[in-house]
């Protein structure tokens, strides 16, 4: 069975990097961001996740690595 993309379920047209609680959905215990594959996020969602959680980082929202 395909996994439905949660952007589109919950109707989320454009992903908000200050949103940590949702970013952190998506990253693993070391702080990886988590493949679509495992997700089930759409392409256009997995590339603004990915541009959110980079943006998140570089302003200091979300660590780089989790120690």
């Amino acid at each position: 069975m395909k996994k439905q993309c949660y952007f589109n379920q919950h109707n989320i047209k454009y992903i908000d990097y200050k949103d940590t609680d949702v970013l952190k959905r998506f990253l693993n215990p070391h702080g990886r961001i988590i493949s679509r594959k495992r997700t089930g996020i759409s392409a256009k969602y997995q590339r603004q996740l990915a541009t959110a959680v980079k943006r998140a980082r570089f302003m200091g929202l979300l660590p780089y690595v989790a120690s």
